[in-house]
């Protein structure tokens, strides 16, 4: 990769996102053949966290440990950034002693902040505005269920949040067309379907969850409140009301339609639990899938 960063997804070539889930494809198969995989030896990972998550601290430590190398855990009690001191003397620090910096945080800014004053790779584990290593792992489960984006429709049913963006990013750079059904004032960012759609891409936004999901090959939802958004808790269910994947949506969609969703589920919110565990529940997958993409991350930004 020529690329320094993974700040999004939108920031990287079509090549660099092709080499990545190429990459992880490699690794996820040799893995599970039990070859080991040494490339960053003697390198260390700084994960920074402001948002505490299950899937990208495992994910993200596990992986490295597979790579041979070391992770470690800063909490949001450890650094507290922009705070105790600012985001770019953090940077300039951590840059002296790891070997790359994996950041959860909750503005976009603090990433890009970030990235421009540290030596090492930093990696955006998430932002109000961007997930993408969600996306990739997304990607990379629709690659291995449907073996190619062409011809594929994407339909998300939620809000045009930062896993919406990422999305709009990655079927940009794949040919893949991208469906959001969302309530109105919840659409995806103007700037970013607009850049989408000048790389060629087919973005639709509608308010009709099953006009989206109508013959789609991929449905995808995510949580109705992000974490940091609970003091909009009860504006968002009920301007969410109807939103809901569920038998009646998948029933519209390709009978061999695939479903997703970044996790963790509010079972009868966003996704019911039937749907969740219908025949085309790929979650699991794609929860798996974090791990082998963002270690295809590490091994090309970190090697």
């Amino acid at each position: 990769m020529k690329a320094s960063h993974l700040v999004s997804l939108e920031a990287i070539t079509t090549e660099e996102l092709w080499e990545i889930l190429d990459t992880a494809r490699n690794l996820k198969l040799e893995h599970r053949a039990g070859v080991r995989h040494d490339m960053l030896a003697g390198k260390t990972l700084a994960m920074v966290f402001q948002k505490p998550s299950l899937r990208t601290r495992v994910s993200f430590e596990t992986g490295m440990w597979q790579l041979g190398g070391h992770a470690i855990y800063l909490g949001p009690s450890d650094i507290k950034l922009g705070q105790r001191e600012t985001t770019e003397d953090i940077a300039l620090n951590l840059s002296r002693y790891v070997d790359g910096i994996m950041a959860r945080v909750f503005e976009h800014r603090t990433i890009a902040e970030l990235a421009e004053h540290s030596t090492v790779p930093v990696i955006n584990g998430l932002c109000d505005r961007y997930h993408p290593c969600q996306g990739l792992a997304d990607l990379l489960t629709v690659l291995e269920k449907k073996r190619a984006f062409e011809g594929l429709t994407l339909a998300f049913i939620g809000d045009g949040n930062n896993v919406a963006h990422s999305l709009i990013n990655g079927c940009a750079k794949t040919g893949m067309a991208f469906r959001i059904a969302c309530p109105k004032g919840y659409e995806p960012d103007e700037t970013i379907v607009a850049n989408a759609r000048d790389l060629g891409a087919s973005i639709e936004i509608t308010h009709d969850p099953k006009a989206a999901a109508d013959g789609a090959d991929v449905l995808y939802t995510d949580v109705w409140v992000s974490m940091g958004q609970e003091c909009d808790a009860d504006t968002k269910q009920n301007a969410f009301d109807g939103f809901t994947v569920d038998d009646a949506l998948l029933a519209v969609a390709e009978r061999d339609a695939i479903v997703l969703h970044c996790l963790p589920a509010h079972y009868d919110e966003e996704i019911t639990y039937a749907a969740s565990r219908s025949r085309g529940s790929a979650i699991f997958d794609q929860a798996e899938n974090r791990l082998h993409a963002q270690k295809a991350v590490m091994a090309l930004l970190m090697a």
